[in-house]
């Protein structure tokens, strides 16, 4: 296996631009003759429609047209059709709820689009927005799990009888009930995985061209090929050939932006209709009220362990809040991605799993950094640190007597799920290393002395990557400059993908970084599943590394002919190809110059073998004032493994960042609603409180590329969101460690000062 990452890392790519305010963004797009989209939104929870009357604001200064859905339905635009992926407890597939781009009779949350209103400028539309008048007939609604499931409660959608959209169970129920009853020790806890807002840097926009036979979309998509097919074959009824899909900068993405929202394809629809340019940009309160969420989960959660501490079953009751109408990621990640790592690190031999997907009158959960595994992940450390303090052992014994070893691998754990490699005790016995674990005595006395609690958590975590597409692409062309353009399926939202690749390219065919330019973002040139699920390094690099070999291997063919030899005799280094033993050579370019189109053109799709499994550990202190309920975060170590990195130092930027959004469920973030009227609470930055930069110590990481990947070439395994992983039930576990001597048995998140000073003020002493 090829070794990479060894010589000096380049710069970011990316930054030149986005420093300077050079970069491509949507909204930065003003083409001529553009029109602005504004859409009207539900003030209510859940109404049916009585009459919509568009006619002062079709009147207004400035207003192009105002739609409704019966005008985009007359049209024949279609509607995102979810079909059941799974059945409910009683074996009967639900009748998912039909979304369309706006409400048709009937409104299922606050903040669902009802009309648009196209004007010359943004300014004008949102004017004209306050003067379409809606009647709404308000009708009883659900906003949280508990009150959704009660037999009486109000129905989100009448096809999903008792608001019950799906259910899955894994393991062997009677095993673990003996298993259990068996046990010397059992631990359980309840935790609420809270609604969190996604937050991107950037608000989601989308600007629509036609051309009167095609249709250009520039839009902020993690994967620029399906949201073409969405919108081609839900929105515009037209060939997917007709449909273009641009890419430009993202300013974040985090699972949010994996395919085209309902809301967002209202511009395309208009841009159609009108024939000309059309663009939406969603005003941050928008983002708050309508954009696709993450989490919304509670855990019933219990452990069996023996007298040793060795654990015996583990045992999950889970409810998931999948919002007025499901997406697809919104059902999979809770019924099928997240208990693929249930069993964490450890050795668990049986287990007893289920989880069921409820409709509530809010908005649609879907993917969010960690999609599953921080929920199943945290539920499970949170039973480690309950079961050492029950069985009277250190937190870091007992995981290593749970450990699955090196030497079990490869390890199929009781979800089916095989880890190729993994060797968690060095990394927990390198993570307590550095942050001087057998030092925390002495900073909680010191702490206690000036009247503060004090209290450290450990996590372990393995994280499931690829998205379950195992293949991508990675097309390559030399002009006659000595350029390569490499295009990628992959895309970049701020991850540093650009940087990464060209790093791994420049160092596989020894060019100047400069001569190699990452392409990205045109449904015309790339296919693949895009950027998600911590896959692009790992399947994504393997293809940057296959296509190299395939340039080069193509080179040498070429070269042959170029200088009358046989390509056995050819070698190739530093963009040159030369006949072995002698000084004749050619160099890329000029190969490239010689061919019929002036250039080296290579195809190339890699498929990987299997699954990558990042793991590592982290640990954490903090700080908790009593009479406040204030949590500092003092100190935070992680060692990781991600395979071998292509570039550190983008690594450590996604570690910092995948904590900092673990961190932040922890402490801060929650998204409310009222549970009378289902009205959004935080509804703003006012009200939802975000980490800051004095949130977070400076953080101690560090990694160890000694167990690379065995299931792809370059042995990585993927970052993206180990971070958001591992962070937050470090976390959980120190503010626990600090209270528990007060009698504090559990506390929900966020850990909120009030929430923290509550609990301190009503534990058993």
């Amino acid at each position: 296996m090829a070794v990479f990452g060894k010589a000096q890392y380049i710069k970011r790519v990316e930054d030149n631009r986005l420093l300077t305010g050079t970069g491509g963004f949507t909204d930065n797009l003003t083409p001529p003759n553009q029109a602005h989209v504004v859409l009207v939104r539900s003030p209510h929870a859940h109404a049916r429609i009585v009459k919509i009357d568009t006619a002062a604001a079709q009147k207004a200064p400035g207003v192009v047209a105002v739609f409704t859905w019966a005008d985009m339905e007359k049209e024949g635009c279609g509607f995102f059709a979810l079909p059941a992926m799974f059945p409910n407890a009683d074996g009967k597939r639900p009748e998912m709820t039909p979304r369309r781009p706006m409400a048709h009779e009937v409104v299922r949350y606050v903040g669902e689009a009802v009309a648009a209103v196209v004007a010359e400028t943004r300014e004008q539309a949102a004017d004209a927005v306050e003067l379409v008048e809606v009647e709404y007939e308000q009708l009883p609604s659900v906003t949280e799990i508990d009150d959704a499931l009660k037999p009486d409660a109000a129905q989100v959608w009448q096809g999903a009888p008792g608001n019950r959209v799906g259910f899955n169970r894994f393991g062997d129920r009677a095993k673990a009930d003996a298993a259990f009853a068996a046990a010397a020790h059992v631990v359980s806890i309840d935790i609420v995985h809270q609604r969190l807002i996604v937050n991107a840097m950037e608000p989601r926009a989308i600007m629509a061209e036609w051309d009167g036979d095609r249709m250009l979309v520039h839009i902020g998509s993690q994967n620029p090929s399906v949201t073409r097919d969405t919108l081609a074959d839900v929105i515009l009824k037209m060939p997917k050939d007709k449909v273009r899909v641009l890419v430009r900068d993202i300013g974040g993405g985090f699972g949010m932006r994996t395919n085209v929202q309902p809301d967002e394809s209202v511009a395309v629809w208009v841009a159609k209709v009108l024939k000309r340019p059309v663009k939406w940009r969603a005003e941050r309160s928008e983002e708050f009220a309508a954009a696709t969420a993450g989490r919304d989960q509670f855990h019933k959660m219990s452990l069996a362990l023996d007298k040793d501490g060795k654990i015996l079953a583990l045992r999950m009751k889970a409810f998931a809040n999948v919002g007025a109408y499901p997406s697809g990621a919104g059902i999979a990640i809770p019924l099928f991605v997240g208990p693929k790592v249930a069993t964490g690190t450890y050795d668990v031999p049986l287990i007893d799993l289920e989880i069921t997907c409820v409709l509530t009158n809010t908005a649609t959960v879907g993917a969010y950094r960690g999609a599953g595994r921080p929920e199943c992940l945290l539920d499970l450390e949170r039973l480690m640190d309950s079961a050492s303090r029950q069985i009277g052992m250190d937190p870091a014994e007992l995981r290593r007597r749970n450990f699955v070893t090196p030497a079990q691998m490869p390890y199929t754990t009781a979800m089916g799920e095989k880890y190729d490699t993994g060797d968690f005790n060095l990394f927990l016995t390198k993570t307590l290393e550095a942050s001087d674990w057998n030092g925390f005595p002495a900073r909680k006395a010191e702490a206690e002395k000036r009247g503060k609690l004090y209290g450290r958590g450990l996590a372990s975590y393995v994280e499931w990557t690829s998205a379950m597409v195992m293949n991508e692409m990675a097309h390559y062309e030399v002009k006659a400059d000595g350029k390569v353009t490499i295009w990628m399926g992959t895309q970049g939202m701020g991850q540093g993908l650009q940087t990464s690749f060209t790093q791994l390219a420049s160092e596989l065919l020894g060019l100047d970084p400069s001569d190699i330019e990452i392409a990205m973002g045109d449904s015309d040139r790339v296919g693949g599943v895009g950027s998600m699920g911590s896959r692009s390094a790992y399947i994504g690099g393997s293809a940057v590394l296959t296509g190299s070999e395939k340039l080069v291997a193509k080179g040498k063919d070429l070269a042959a002919d170029a200088l009358e030899a046989s390509a056995a005799d050819i070698a190739y280094a530093t963009g040159r190809f030369t006949i072995a033993g002698t000084d004749r050579s050619i160099g890329l370019g000029e190969l490239a110059s010689k061919q019929p189109d002036k250039r080296i053109y290579i195809e190339n799709v890699n498929t990987v073998e299997g699954i990558a499994w990042p793991n590592g550990a982290h640990v954490g202190e903090v700080e908790i004032d009593p009479d406040t309920g204030w949590v500092e975060l003092k100190r935070y170590t992680t060692v990781d493994d991600v395979g071998r990195p292509l570039h550190r130092p983008i690594v450590f930027g996604q570690i910092h960042g995948g904590c900092a959004q673990g961190i932040g469920q922890a402490l801060l973030e929650e998204n409310v609603y009222d549970r009378e009227t289902g009205q959004l609470i935080t509804g703003s930055f006012m009200d939802y409180a975000m980490p800051r930069a004095d949130t977070f110590p400076t953080f101690n990481n560090a990694l160890d590329d000694s167990v690379p990947a065995k299931t792809n070439p370059i042995g990585a395994k993927g970052v993206g969101e180990s971070g958001a992983v591992g962070s937050t039930p470090t976390v959980m576990n120190a503010i626990m460690d600090a209270l528990w001597p007060l009698g504090v048995r559990n506390v929900q998140m966020p850990a909120t000062p009030h929430r923290v000073w509550q609990a301190i003020r009503h534990a058993k002493r």
